[in-house]
């Protein structure tokens, strides 16, 4: 019971302690936690020189760090509890939530959006996302039931399709648009705004409480179907809803931050390392968890060089061997 206490206060405790640090590190002089709260509330000595500049200090903390660290949160708990939420459904390791072309049909979505400047980016990247995603559903649908095997193999085919549409769009548009689609596909979040954080955080929200509260029903679909049929389960109607709930959060975050990496495959092995690999715990932890392992990796890639180095670059750094580590040991935590 200790254990379980305090692998709980952990999870939720992380989030509250690593976001707020996070706003007040980077490149740039910034004032500590302690000098901005006092300039804010007033009581703070304006002999000391601090206040001058404090409107520009003010400025940098909610209009650019702020809403950055959101954005990092919700982009990293979002691929999290997706990647989660579908190994579960489909009973494989492997999964991560761009298996069904979300990736490049989002990818395809910011190309045609960046290529043709009457084309608004992120509406075109959450609509191809879920179009991808669609049309691998429909094609491993067989007299209304969805093939698993079927699915894995089309959305593999849609990816390829919309990569090479991709590139088609690559080859045709001009070198300075070039390199803005490039920089995109690579994910980032040095673009981060309200008006970003405004645009996930209801379809994010919606999704990752959908998720949370489906939970326990991902226990009985990882065991089987007929495990699920004896729960009184209908394993079709539960797998689309639980896929239309990923598609949610993960085609909202690619449309603003681009396409990051192994985040969605290795971080839930991460955190079915403390957790468990009891969903009703898994799935709420890999929302929080994940966001706050994505804050300290943005936090990284915009503190550590002269230059900010794209966060899906950093990803796939950090995650790859990470990962590689985890299956060198046998402690991914699968059932």
């Amino acid at each position: 019971m200790a254990r379980q206490v305090k692998t709980f206060l952990w999870i939720n405790l992380l989030p509250v302690i690593i976001l707020p640090l996070a706003v007040f590190t980077g490149p740039s002089s910034i004032l500590t936690p302690v000098e901005f709260l006092g300039n804010w509330t007033g009581w703070w000595d304006t002999s000391s020189g601090v206040t001058a500049d404090f409107a520009l200090y003010q400025s940098i903390l909610t209009d650019v760090r702020i809403p950055r660290v959101l954005l990092a949160f919700f982009t990293g708990g979002a691929l999290a509890i997706s990647g989660a939420s579908l190994q579960a459904i489909f009973k494989n390791p492997l999964v991560d939530p761009y298996l069904l072309g979300i990736a490049s049909g989002g990818a395809f979505g910011a190309a045609l959006g960046l290529a043709f400047p009457w084309i608004p980016v992120t509406a075109s990247a959450f609509l191809f996302a879920f179009l991808a995603v669609w049309t691998s559903v429909r094609l491993a649908t067989r007299n209304n039931t969805i093939q698993p095997v079927a699915l894995v193999l089309s959305g593999i085919i849609i990816s390829g399709v919309f990569t090479a549409f991709l590139t088609l769009i690559q080859f045709l548009t001009d070198p300075f648009r070039l390199q803005t689609i490039v920089h995109w596909t690579m994910g980032n979040l040095h673009q981060s705004s309200w008006e970003q954080v405004r645009l996930i955080v209801l379809p994010v929200s919606a999704g990752v409480l959908g998720l949370i509260l489906y939970r326990w029903r991902l226990n009985a679909l990882a065991l089987g179907d007929d495990e699920a049929w004896s729960a009184g389960l209908s394993p079709e109607r539960e797998k689309r809803i639980i896929l239309i709930f990923s598609t949610l959060v993960t085609a909202s975050v690619v449309s603003v931050a681009g396409i990051i990496g192994l985040f969605g495959l290795f971080i839930p092995h991460m955190i079915r390392m403390v957790s468990g690999p009891d969903n009703r715990k898994l799935i709420p932890a890999s929302f929080t968890l994940g966001g706050t392992f994505l804050v300290i990796i943005d936090t990284a890639s915009r503190s550590l060089f002269p230059f900010e180095v794209p966060i899906g670059i950093f990803t796939m750094i950090l995650g790859a061997p990470v990962f590689l580590w985890l299956i060198r040991k046998g402690s991914t935590g699968w059932v």
